[in-house]
């Protein structure tokens, strides 16, 4: 319910190799990257709490889409079993999705195509008010509907268009704070690349890493994937990975703040 993804185990929850705790796990890391608000409100015995948060139905939507993906891929290339492509696929996007971070198969040696939608799915994160990391679904939900309204807007460009989420219209304000919280993210992971590149990281790992870190996941890709660790990491990149957890849980700008003169003026 942390979404912290320690095990009392080496290998995860895939050392327990049990089918019964997967989804037992997997359903309370689904609780737990959902807005706790609709919890709240289910509990108070509105039953279609859920239902009506488009949040939660685009959530549910990102990993059905990739659960499809991942299990199509890993059926005809891996397992070549639907019980056991349903369960590790399942398993995986959620714990990734969540920024759980546990690991019931060593998704290195998956397809690329799989381990690209996981490495996209650690920027998504839970939804807001959740215990998850990363850029909170509510952002990329209002980041699509914004994409989609500036194209209406160049097919017709007289039309006079909100960006909404339900019945509520999002003030042009609350929007360019997305934008710019995504823009600023995207260049902190560019930077983070860069860093942990030149410390002597091959890319696959210091893509992993960098993502794994900013966005609280854990497990990343290359030499710091599901089965392996960080001992590895040159001293000054340990230092590094640690201040983008910082900065990805404190979600960025409050630690950005931190380094404006202005700021300190004050």
């Amino acid at each position: 319910m942390a979404t912290g993804g320690f095990s009392t185990r080496n290998a995860s929850i895939g050392a327990y190799d049990s089918a019964y705790i997967d989804y037992v796990i997997t359903f309370f890391m689904l609780l737990a990257g959902t807005n706790f608000a609709l919890h709240y409100r289910f509990m108070r015995r509105d039953f279609r709490a859920y239902l009506r948060s488009q949040e939660f139905l685009f959530f549910l939507s990102i990993i059905g889409i990739a659960c499809a993906i991942i299990g199509l891929d890993t059926f005809f290339h891996h397992y070549n079993d639907v019980a056991m492509t349903v369960r590790k696929t399942l398993f995986q996007v959620v714990a990734i999705l969540t920024t759980t971070g546990y690991g019931t198969a060593d998704y290195e040696e998956w397809s690329f195509t799989s381990q690209f939608v996981l490495f996209l799915l650690m920027f998504l994160g839970g939804c807001a008010g959740s215990t998850g990391g990363g850029m909170k679904i509510i952002r990329i939900h209002l980041l699509v509907k914004f994409v989609f309204n500036e194209i209406t807007h160049l097919l017709h460009p007289h039309a006079v268009r909100r960006v909404r989420i339900g019945n509520n219209a999002i003030p042009r304000d609350v929007v360019q704070n997305v934008v710019g919280f995504f823009i600023t993210f995207v260049l902190l992971f560019i930077l983070g690349v860069l860093v942990m590149s030149a410390l002597g990281l091959d890319m696959a790992s210091a893509f992993g890493s960098v993502a794994a870190t900013i966005n609280n996941i854990g497990p990343g890709l290359g030499n710091v994937g599901p089965t392996d660790n960080y001992a590895h990491i040159p001293f000054v990149g340990k230092w590094f990975l640690a201040f983008l957890m910082l900065v990805g849980r404190l979600e960025v700008f409050t630690v950005i703040i931190l380094f404006s003169p202005s700021y300190w003026r004050k």
